[in-house]
């Protein structure tokens, strides 16, 4: 169900790093630069990316930090974080509507400050 705040109101597909606390923000970039260099493996969805990482307790704590913020500064995206049984491998899935995948690709080589081979993904 949507707050009736946010119905029929779409943001736009950019990040409003204003939407977090001056303090944090240094914070958030750092966490999210630690979150995508320990990701191991890239799939593409119709609607985003899936991210997979390793099955560290530090690991699903920083991600869940990341999103916590990200999703103040960058509301157009979904995430999800899941945890495979057995001690398997964690699952960070970003996804959105039509022009968020060309985002989620500028923002995480961003974050890493390196241009990913994107293709390997598909």
């Amino acid at each position: 169900m949507k707050n009736d705040a946010r119905a029929g109101k779409e943001s736009p597909i950019a990040c409003d790093m204003g939407a977090i606390a001056p303090g944090l923000r240094g914070r958030h970039v750092a966490t999210g630069g630690e979150v995508f260099r320990a990701v191991s493996e890239i799939r593409e969805l119709p609607d985003g990316y899936l991210f997979r990482l390793p099955a560290e307790p530090d690991t699903l704590l920083k991600t869940a930090e990341f999103i916590s913020l990200e999703r103040l500064c960058c509301p157009f995206l979904g995430f999800t974080l899941a945890a495979e049984p057995e001690g398997g491998p964690v699952w960070l899935r970003l996804t959105g509507r039509e022009g968020v995948k060309e985002f989620i690709r500028e923002e995480v080589g961003g974050l890493l400050g390196v241009a990913i081979d994107w293709e390997v993904a598909r």
